[in-house]
């Protein structure tokens, strides 16, 4: 049972709606697709196998691949957390007409705060901070990108999709000091 009952913004409603009318079932359906490259199993999967890929490497790729794991594994769980928490009902659960549109439901009813897959997203986004700058820019929009998903499909409301990403952000931050990431090399 959830402590907190978080309510949808005005925006969110307005947005919601917009999406419900506009969308179709091909949208919904490539939509769907999208979404799961930012998924949590997913996303832990190719997390540790990067981090096994990365234990022959040189120190700072190994810090690289500790912080992969570390941060991709606290994002799974910290969703799930703050989902017993907190209880918000989904917008698919909200609107008739996205359904007749060809949307279908997303997981638990009340648990649309905050998204998980934005929540990775924007750790991710988060992470490729150090790398130069055209890689930044692009892993930075393909995260964007994954995240309207998840709005697209009405399985959020665009703020838990914003609190989501914000939090993966914090999050990758505040794990940096136990990993070490980004490593220096030595001149």
């Amino acid at each position: 049972m959830a402590f907190v009952n978080v309510k949808p913004t005005d925006a969110d409603v307005r947005i919601a709606r917009a999406v419900a009318r506009h969308t179709n079932h091909l949208t919904e359906t490539v939509s769907r697709g999208l979404t799961w490259g930012a998924d949590e199993k997913i996303l832990l999967a190719l997390a540790a196998a990067g981090w096994v890929v990365t234990r022959t490497r040189r120190e700072s790729v190994r810090r690289a691949g500790d912080h992969a794991l570390l941060v991709a594994a606290t994002a799974s769980v910290l969703p799930h957390l703050m989902k017993s928490v907190f209880d918000q009902t989904r917008p698919d659960r909200k609107t008739v007409l996205g359904h007749l549109n060809g949307v279908s439901f997303s997981g638990k009813r009340k648990d649309a705060f905050p998204s998980g897959h934005a929540l990775h997203m924007g750790a991710l986004a988060s992470a490729a901070g150090p790398l130069p700058a055209g890689l930044r820019r692009a892993i930075r929009a393909l995260a964007v990108g994954l995240c309207v998903t998840r709005i697209v499909v009405l399985a959020h409301w665009a703020s838990d999709v914003v609190a989501g990403f914000a939090l993966g952000a914090v999050l990758e931050r505040m794990l940096r000091p136990l990993t070490g990431y980004p490593a220096k090399e030595p001149r």
